[in-house]
């Protein structure tokens, strides 16, 4: 029984997940310059952020850092809508568009 006890996570190894995550999702936002993959670095720091909520409500016992991921996961999808569509439609453009054409974006 013992060795099942070792196996079961705790909420040390979910805080730990969640600082491996949000360290590859930085290193992405700040080494890589395609849209695309920084969008999708910010997400994965976004759900790195969430993951520390739900294992800090679970260790204390309370809803609320659950029902605050809940409202960050809606914000989060329409961020995904209006953002997505936004860095598509300016790739489709621009082929080669890197984060540093913000002159895409002038009218």
């Amino acid at each position: 029984m013992s060795s099942l006890a070792a196996a079961t996570p705790t909420t040390t190894w979910y805080l730990i997940l969640a600082a491996v995550l949000f360290g590859i999702g930085a290193v992405g936002v700040l080494v890589r310059r395609n849209p695309l993959v920084m969008f999708m670095c910010i997400e994965l720091m976004l759900n790195a952020v969430n993951l520390s909520f739900v294992a800090l409500a679970e260790k204390m016992g309370d809803i609320g850092g659950q029902t605050t991921v809940f409202f960050v996961m809606v914000v989060a999808a329409a961020e995904v809508v209006v953002g997505l569509g936004i860095i598509v439609s300016i790739m489709r453009r621009r082929p080669g568009v890197t984060a540093d054409d913000v002159s895409a974006l002038r009218g």
